[in-house]
This record gives C-alpha cells, structure tokens and sequence, in this order.
C-alpha cells in the first residue's frame, strides 16, 4: 500500500484503520488533518507515527527534502489539528518538539523507521519532530 495518497486515506477512514493502520510489519500510520494555509480545506495526510507520554509523535521528514512538507507548513500556520487513529478521531494542538526534548523523540521515531536518520542526512534542513497533543 502507498503511504501517500487519497486511496489510503480514503481505505484507512472507511474501515477505521482496518486498512491502512499497519502500513508494514510494525509500523503504524495515522491521518493527520490540517487546514490549508491558503484554502482553509482539510488537508488529510497518512503519517507514521510513535506515541510518547500519552501523546502521538510524527517526522516532517518530506523523505529529506530541502522543503517542508505541505502538512507541516499548515499545521505551522495552524496548530490545530484533527487525527484519527484506527477507529479514534480527536482534536489535537500540534507542536515542533522542543530542542531538549527532540533527540529522544528522534531515537523513538528512528526505532520505527530507520529511513528517517536516512532522510536527516540528506538534507542541512534540521527535520521536525512533531508532537500531536490530544485536546479534550
């Protein structure tokens, strides 16, 4: 299955991430939805994700590009956000993790997907770890 794209978005929404959820053996994604800067649409993404002290943790890696990702430009605009994991859809307030905190969640993310440690080498653009807090 494609990571990107609407077809797994539209797969993981229709079963409740009973497709899509597990995208490979041990790694897991999620929908992350953010509001267009330019078109206030939502603007759903499927993202891998770890979850560290109760919150979910995403990579703006844009697979090592110079550039950002679209969803984090959004989100960086808008820090409210919309995720859905498996069957659980909630609001949450992104954040960019803080430079303290950062290199542990860097190893977290890096433990479900090497390729980000790949990515980070691939680029001088210091690559986001994303936190999505859930608001109740």
């Amino acid at each position: 299955m494609a990571l990107f794209g609407q077809g797994h978005v539209e797969r993981y929404r229709q079963t409740d991430g009973g497709e899509g959820h597990e995208w490979r053996p041990g790694v897991y994604t999620l929908i992350l939805t953010t509001k267009g800067r330019r078109s206030g649409q939502p603007r759903p993404t499927p993202l891998i994700y770890g979850t560290h002290d109760g919150d979910y943790l995403v990579v703006a890696s844009k697979g090592g590009s110079d550039a950002p990702p679209a969803w984090y430009r959004n989100l960086s605009d808008d820090p409210e956000v919309e995720v859905q994991v498996e069957g659980d859809r909630f609001r949450a307030r992104a954040r960019t993790a803080g430079a303290e905190e950062k290199p542990a969640l860097w190893r977290r993310m890096a433990e479900i997907w090497p390729a980000y440690d790949d990515y980070q080498q691939r680029t001088d653009r210091d690559i986001p770890v994303v936190v999505l807090e859930r608001v109740e």
